[in-house]
């Protein structure tokens, strides 16, 4: 579809109106706000057009039109203008990831936190699949007479705790002496690959610390397997309250309750593996449950590891520049803080 440079400008002015207010708008507010040389009859008639061709629609019967999702497509592929952060917005970015950011296991949710308080909107941050990782290293602790505690490093620098049931009580020494041998056995092993044979060998292996081992691998095993899998971090789950579009209590709450299935969510964020901006529009998500959304995404990566990736939920009358400038900014500057974990 072609538009010449006068519906461009009529349909740009109607799609920021209308996310700026939420409110349908008229030929005479589009004459009257945006100076663009055309009188309220020549505007009317070309929103005719627009309507026709399906950009625009018209809630109900007032004069007043409102963008359709292809409208907003059109808008945001052709006609928005790209934004850039200013300088106290993006000193302020940086205040807020370096100030808190310790390691990079903390790294997805301190960008979802960030976002939803720049944005506005909600953020959805998951961390990659264990068995899509690597083990980088395994230290045993002592809790109790009864449990134990296995932190796993995975090579992404994700971070997981998980908790084993001991059949008797083991030594600080002992339980050392384990990590190591877990390390120099499976240091750089792909999660994936701990199995029956794996487990198999272990038992047949005449060694005093098999006890300790076969619980432990037992327990990897079955984290690739769950839904806690992937860590999923949500932010500004409350912001949706201060779009109109929400406040019907029901569409809230239908809302709110996708947010709370993390399978979902994992389905689908954590299926963003490239470093691309990409841009959903209600009715082009593949998901019913969020047909009236739009959704932008992306990932973040150090080298050829994947961290994280992250999307910001929204209604589709979204502020699209500034939400795709803050992604993109904190893409960038999220590769400079890895550099400088890394280095440390």
């Amino acid at each position: 579809m072609i538009l010449d440079d006068r519906k461009k400008k009529i349909l740009q002015a109607i799609v920021e109106d209308f996310v700026l207010t939420g409110e349908p708008v008229g030929s005479r507010t589009v004459a009257k706000k945006y100076n663009l040389g055309m009188s309220p009859a020549t505007i009317r008639n070309d929103m005719a057009d627009l309507e026709e061709m399906g950009l625009l629609q018209q809630p109900h019967t007032s004069a007043g039109r409102v963008p359709s999702d292809f409208g907003y497509r059109e808008y945001v592929d052709k006609i928005m203008k790209c934004q850039t952060l200013s300088q106290e917005e993006a000193s302020s970015i940086n205040e807020r990831l370096v100030s808190t950011l310790k390691e990079i296991s903390h790294l997805v949710r301190q960008v979802s936190n960030v976002i939803s308080q720049f944005t506005q909107y909600t953020s959805v941050a998951v961390t990659p699949k264990l068995n899509k990782s690597k083990i980088k290293h395994l230290q045993l602790v002592p809790i109790d007479k009864s449990k134990v505690l296995i932190v796993l490093v995975t090579d992404n620098g994700s971070v997981r705790n998980m908790v084993i049931k001991a059949n008797k009580e083991y030594s600080s020494d002992f339980l050392f002496y384990v990590s190591n041998i877990l390390n120099e056995r499976f240091e750089g092993f792909p999660l994936v690959n701990i199995n029956q044979g794996v487990l198999q060998q272990i038992e047949n292996a005449n060694c005093v610390e098999k006890d300790m081992l076969i619980p432990i691998l037992h327990t990897l095993m079955e984290s690739l397997y769950s839904s806690e899998s992937s860590e999923v971090y949500l932010g500004g789950t409350s912001n949706i309250f201060n779009f109109p579009e929400f406040c019907d209590i029901n569409k809230a709450k239908e809302f709110l309750d996708i947010l709370d299935e993390k399978d979902f969510l994992v389905d689908l964020i954590g299926s963003i593996n490239d470093e691309r901006v990409n841009i959903t529009i209600g009715s082009e998500n593949r998901f019913n449950e969020i047909k009236g959304c739009s959704l932008i995404t992306t990932s973040y990566w150090h080298g050829d590891k994947l961290i994280g990736s992250i999307g910001v939920i929204g209604p589709t009358r979204m502020n699209y520049a500034k939400v795709i400038a803050c992604v993109e900014y904190l893409r960038k500057e999220i590769t400079n803080v890895l550099k400088k974990i890394s280095e440390e």
